[in-house]
């Protein structure tokens, strides 16, 4: 059989096969949303027990909600890192934990025969219901944290993106970073880590996604089990919204490094944006399609000013940033600003034209289903889905709702939401010995 048709036969299964996945949710006895698709193709299934207890419920302790969810499975109950690591390589089964903005996930990958899964589950749900916590355990990953955040000072990319997130979130929770500064996770204590665990671990507060060769019944008993040791507690307040700028802003960071990094932006989108799609698009096109958006186009290809430029629109539970980078020699990294400045602007007036919107939109969604064609991907989807609270059928239609998109409504949403009076500069580089250069 001819490749092209190999290819283009396993496209059309891989849409079909997403297209048929039916989202079912229901909630468990202590109320917590559970969110199910049964797929049988493999004898295994991925679980997510999702938190709203990323770092912006980090409160004043910033670093406090990843360091919680990295030490989980370094205790729990009476076994150790060690002894947890081992019985979930006993059985084949995958283990992970992490936290991100606004969510913290605990996720497991197991075979579902009954035996192996089994244990894999027990040990997932005593990870989740009796965390040690121990000192021992705390110490070590407070010097690993704390080794690693010293290293983000040697980097001009990390200084730049940390003062790009304060200066367009200002006193925000979304403004520090996820892993949080030194000076924060210097004064954490484990007994900081338990009052974190106690206060946002708690079924109230959980949403169980699984995916995979499991029936409704299966899923249901296991999104039970789980959870069936958490107190009922209460979910957190909602966040605040987030303020917009003021005016704009330019700083810039010296760092001895032979490329300035740039961010430019502002906050942008959240998930349930109504001009989500229109954004999203726009931003393909803009500088989200890599090596043929305008921003690559008008900085690398016709001027050679960085190896790279880019644009991105990052939707969370509020509006998440839009960002636009790239890393220039430092002597024209004015240049490169203008163009910047002078594409993002021309755009926003302008938006695509009729044939950019047609390319990106081919685009966007011949490669959709490629995105979540395992069951951890589309598991990491059905999460997204949960915990955003977008609709069910929101990967059936999304399709649909990039084929709408018009370049009248790019144009429309851009104007509304990107505001070139508002926009943050952040530049780290070495702009002094530059100048000096330039001046010989």
């Amino acid at each position: 059989m001819p490749k092209r048709l190999v290819c283009l036969l396993l496209l059309l299964a891989c849409n079909s096969a997403w297209a048929a996945a039916k989202i079912e949710n229901w909630r468990t006895a202590q109320g917590s949303r559970v969110y199910y698709v049964q797929a049988d193709g493999l004898p295994m299934a991925d679980i997510q027990v999702v938190f709203d207890a990323g770092s912006a419920r980090d409160g004043k302790q910033f670093g406090v909600a990843s360091f919680t969810a990295d030490l989980l499975d370094s205790g729990a109950a009476d076994l150790n890192a060690d002894d947890i690591a081992k019985r979930f390589e006993s059985v084949g089964a995958i283990f992970s934990a992490g936290a991100s903005t606004d969510l913290a996930t605990v996720s497991l990958r197991s075979l579902t025969d009954p035996a192996l899964f089994n244990k894999a589950l027990d040990t997932l749900q005593l990870i989740l219901t009796k965390p040690a916590f121990s000192k021992n355990d705390f110490s070590r990953e407070q010097k690993r944290t704390l080794a690693m955040l010293k290293q983000t000072e040697e980097s001009p990319g990390d200084l730049a993106g940390i003062a790009f997130s304060n200066a367009i979130y200002g006193e925000h929770p979304y403004a520090h970073p996820t892993a949080g500064v030194i000076k924060t996770v210097a004064a954490l204590t484990a007994k900081d880590l338990k009052e974190f665990y106690k206060q946002h671990y708690v079924a109230a507060n959980a949403m169980v996604v699984i995916v995979g060769n499991l029936s409704k019944q299966q899923a249901e008993q296991t999104a039970e089990k789980l959870l069936a040791g958490l107190p009922t507690g209460q979910k957190p307040d909602a966040l605040p919204d987030v303020t917009m700028p003021s005016k704009a802003s330019v700083q810039h960071i010296e760092f001895p490094s032979s490329q300035t990094h740039v961010l430019v932006g502002l906050p942008g989108s959240y998930r349930k944006d109504p001009d989500y799609f229109p954004l999203y698009v726009g931003n393909h096109v803009l500088g989200g399609s890599g090596l043929v958006s305008k921003l690559f186009d008008e900085v690398r290809e016709k001027r050679g000013l960085a190896y790279s430029a880019s644009s991105s629109f990052s939707p969370l539970l509020k509006q998440g940033p839009f960002t636009i980078g790239l890393q220039t020699r430092n002597d024209q990294t004015q240049q490169a600003l203008e163009v910047l400045n002078k594409t993002l602007s021309d755009y926003i007036t302008k938006g695509p034209t009729p044939e950019e919107l047609t390319a990106a939109k081919q685009n966007i969604v011949g490669g959709f289903a490629m995105r979540f064609d395992t069951n951890k991907e589309l598991a990491n989807y059905v999460a997204m889905i949960g915990f955003y609270d977008l609709p069910l059928d929101y990967l059936d239609t999304f399709q649909q709702s990039i084929e709408k998109v018009t370049v009248a409504e790019i144009v429309s949403a851009f104007q509304r939401r990107v505001n070139p009076q508002l926009l943050q500069t952040v530049t780290a580089g070495q702009l002094k010995q530059a100048t000096t250069d330039s001046a010989k």
